[in-house]
């Protein structure tokens, strides 16, 4: 293991700082926005500029890649958002906020981007699925790291702010004074969306849900608990919780995906993540162990859906469509993310702060519905032909662009087969 992972292991050590800044700007924009008197809709549409710059990104940042180098725009990128969390800490203004968010979010999709790239290029047959399985852990362990930080300093001062400048800034070290050569230009993501709905439309309506359902609650989760009256330390304690309680639940689920139809363990996931919102939505606790025990429950459910939805989706693809079926899969989830926030808000400012369990429980009720039709309606892919299922990074995590396709097995194993009906 240790010799798969040496020559990476720069590329990984940005990467963990790279998201532990994105999991600590993350959760600390809506709370010390919400310490501002922010509106829910502005709140809301925080995630929504940073998930729409996020997917422009997926496609503009290669074009940026190709013409001035990969350590320049990396480089570049990462200056940006270093300079933009600064701006946030110093400039407290809601437009200047949403107009840096969207920023930030096209500057992260071009870093991913490189990164995912440049891991891609120095792995190996032998070491894509250690590496793949590493880049998935760091990218979790970061983000909740970052997300663990915030109880040790006041939101209320720019020390955070500093804080997430310098991890950022550590970020670019070890991929600007690698000595490595540069990989291969950037591939431009392509979405086909009539191709995705054919191929699949349950995973092509659900991914699109799931991402509304996620983006929504990953943006305003904390201004949910913040007004619902937790601690500071009780805010992070019950977005990590989500997270790790869904990392978890991703293997049995995934294990139980692979002994019978995809679309009922869909069907059930979504009722449990549907019942626990509506739980929370309608007792409406106000005590910090109970609302964290219920959105532990609701994120092992919510979390483990994305995958699954891909594995189902590639059942009935090609093998050498997997990174395009995937791909676009993904940037339908960040479509996904850029609705939620939007529709989150207004819903929070109407209804109060539990709502936001009221959008989540619609999405994953539709998603029920959905895939029971749909299981009468189309036979499913016998065990032994099924796409294995793999744990995927955009459940528990910031969106990862289509680039981090390439390192999955599964992508290797593809071109493989491809190779093998040319010859």
């Amino acid at each position: 293991m240790r010799r798969n992972l040496l020559p990476v292991l720069a590329l990984l050590s940005g990467t963990l700082f790279l998201f532990l800044g994105n999991g600590l700007q993350g959760l600390l924009l809506p709370l010390r926005g919400s310490l501002e008197g922010y509106s829910n809709e502005t709140l809301g549409l925080l995630g929504t500029t940073w998930a729409a710059g996020f997917v422009i990104g997926c496609f503009v940042a290669p074009n940026v890649v190709r013409r001035i180098g990969h350590v320049r725009a990396f480089s570049g990128f990462l200056a940006l958002i270093c300079m933009n969390v600064l701006l946030t800490g110093l400039f407290v203004d809601q437009t200047a906020w949403l107009t840096l968010r969207a920023i930030t979010g096209f500057c992260t999709a071009g870093t991913s981007m490189i990164i995912e790239s440049w891991l891609n290029e120095r792995a190996t047959p032998e070491s894509r699925g250690t590496i793949f399985s590493f880049y998935i852990s760091i990218t979790l362990f970061g983000v909740v790291g970052g997300q663990m930080l915030v109880p040790f300093s006041d939101v209320t001062t720019t020390t955070l702010f500093m804080i997430c400048g310098i991890l950022y800034s550590i970020a670019a070290l070890p991929t600007t004074l690698s000595k490595a050569a540069s990989p291969q230009p950037l591939k431009r993501a392509k979405l086909d969306l009539k191709g995705l709905f054919r191929n699949s439309p349950i995973s092509f309506v659900g991914i699109l849900l799931i991402g509304i359902a996620n983006g929504a609650y990953g943006t305003l989760a904390a201004v949910f608990a913040n007004r619902a009256g937790l601690s500071q330390g009780a805010v992070a304690a019950m977005v990590t919780i989500t997270i790790f309680a869904g990392a978890i639940m991703q293997f049995p689920a995934g294990r139980l995906s692979d002994r019978m139809d995809r679309r009922y363990v869909l069907a059930g996931l979504s009722a449990a993540a549907a019942l626990a919102g509506l739980v929370v939505a309608m007792v409406r606790p106000t005590d910090a162990y109970g609302i964290i025990v219920l959105v532990a429950i609701y994120g092992a459910a919510a979390n483990a859906l994305y995958p699954i939805a891909v594995a189902h989706a590639n059942d009935f693809a090609s093998p050498e469509d997997f990174v395009k079926v995937s791909g676009g899969l993904l940037l339908l989830y960040g479509i996904g993310t850029i609705i939620g926030p939007t529709l989150g808000g207004p819903v929070m400012t109407w209804a109060g702060p539990y709502a936001l369990f009221l959008v989540t429980a619609i999405a994953h009720i539709l998603i029920t519905v959905y895939a029971i039709i749909r299981s009468r309606q189309r036979a499913p892919v016998p065990a032994e032909h099924r796409d294995a299922y793999t744990v995927a990074p955009a459940a528990t995590s910031p969106m990862t662009t289509p680039e981090s396709l390439a390192l999955d097995p599964r992508a290797a194993q593809a071109e493989g087969t491809t190779e093998d009906r040319r010859n």
